[in-house]
């Protein structure tokens, strides 16, 4: 009789925080949606507990009114195709190819060659790019650099437009913000071997034609398929020499992580740096693959254009460094640091889809537990995710702060 009554009074006790917990929530959406309308600084407020059911419903309509906002302030740019950041014009054609996928277009930004040379140059070299590949499916969209440098496609502004051209496409267009791809020919692939470590988290996959990495890392392609094209006989600058050297070494990457760095490296024999479109297999070959927002694993290393923010991690806002690294996997409820270099404070965040955020999740460091704790969904957190990058495949609604010195 005594269990009876002890199991009674615990099913009495859930039913009641459940009535409880949809309450708050009922409050906490309508707030959301006055603040919406009328003051959408005072989302950062809103840090009160949520249920998963909820936080979905807030990060929807927090994605449709900032799509709302960037239609409205963005539409003019949208329609001339041309992008502004700070004193950089970031102009851009575009085609489509196919038929409209239900989850959205795929979308495919190919960077044109030239570089250090006469405007005139780099616009012929962009009148190119828009008819040098063609994809079965998606809209393939050619940009035309803001400056005329010999790094025109990895200056720290090409980041942030990249970012909002990607935000724009799926405001405008509809794309698919998991079938995002990068790619670009000679200078364009220059800004391929560097954008795409630093950029990882927001693509499928991404294609190098016959550029040269200068400074870029590998190590942030763990999740992220990268294929490489390259004329044997491209000897400037020992671009043929170093596409070798990279197959090396993502070779020995994927060999020491079985599960990451996907790769696909060709060299052309008798092909110099014009390889007579050899390169255009690349396209259906990065069509193959769909981005995982929230990978198992991340490895996140910092190149001289820092980030806040790599899939599910961040650092707080003005503390990136260049060369910081970062390894971090997840299991389960548990999320292991396996390495942390130059990294003081580390943000994990998290959502429903690889964690359950109704019970503990343990964080440790170096054999140390850093963390112990049921995660705390709220709006606040979705509203800073979302105003960051309005990927509505990439959101989250909570957040563990660790601090690793």
């Amino acid at each position: 009789m005594l269990k009876k009554l002890i199991l009674f009074s615990l099913i009495i006790a859930f039913f009641s925080s459940c009535e409880n917990q949809a309450k708050k929530d009922d409050h906490t959406l309508k707030t959301l949606n006055e603040y919406l309308h009328a003051s959408p600084d005072k989302i950062l407020e809103l840090q009160s507990e949520i249920s998963a059911q909820a936080a979905k419903q807030a990060e929807q309509e927090i994605h449709s009114f900032i799509e709302n906002k960037l239609k409205t302030v963005y539409r003019a740019e949208w329609d001339s195709m041309k992008l502004v950041y700070n004193d950089k014009e970031l102009r851009f054609k575009y085609r489509k190819f196919g038929e409209k996928p239900p989850q959205g277009w795929s979308l495919y930004i190919s960077m044109h060659g030239g570089g250090n040379t006469a405007p005139e140059m780099n616009d012929q070299q962009w009148e190119n790019q828009i008819n040098l590949y063609r994809p079965k499916e998606g809209i393939y969209l050619a940009p035309r650099a803001p400056t005329n440098t010999w790094n025109l496609w990895h200056e720290s502004h090409i980041d942030v437009l990249f970012s909002q051209l990607i935000e724009l496409a799926d405001a405008f267009e509809d794309i698919n913000t998991n079938r995002v791809y990068l790619t670009g020919y000679s200078a364009g692939g220059d800004g391929t071997y560097q954008l795409a470590p630093r950029m990882a988290d927001q693509l499928a996959a991404a294609a190098m034609m016959a550029g040269h990495p200068n400074d870029a890392s590998p190590l942030g392609l763990r999740n992220l398929p990268f294929a490489l094209h390259m004329g044997a006989e491209d000897g400037a600058y020992n671009r043929n020499k170093i596409a070798a050297d990279w197959k090396i070494k993502l070779d020995s990457l994927q060999k020491q992580d079985p599960e990451g760095y996907i790769h696909d490296v060709q060299i052309h024999e008798g092909k110099g740096h014009w390889m007579d479109r050899k390169d255009t297999v690349a396209i259906n070959w990065m069509a193959q693959f769909t981005r995982n927002p929230f990978p198992q694993k991340v490895v996140w290393r910092q190149s001289s254009v820092t980030h806040d923010r790599f899939y599910w991690l961040a650092v707080p806002a003005g503390s990136a460094q260049k060369d910081a690294e970062v390894i971090t996997t997840v299991n389960d409820q548990t999320i292991t640091i396996e390495k942390a270099e130059l990294v003081d404070t580390l943000l994990i965040r998290l959502n429903d889809t690889k964690i359950n955020l109704d019970q503990k999740v343990k964080v440790f460091y170096n054999g140390q537990l850093l963390y112990d704790a049921v995660p705390v969904r709220n709006v606040a957190t979705i509203w800073k995710s979302l105003s960051e990058r309005n990927d509505p495949e990439q959101v989250f609604s909570a957040q563990i702060e660790v601090h690793l010195k």
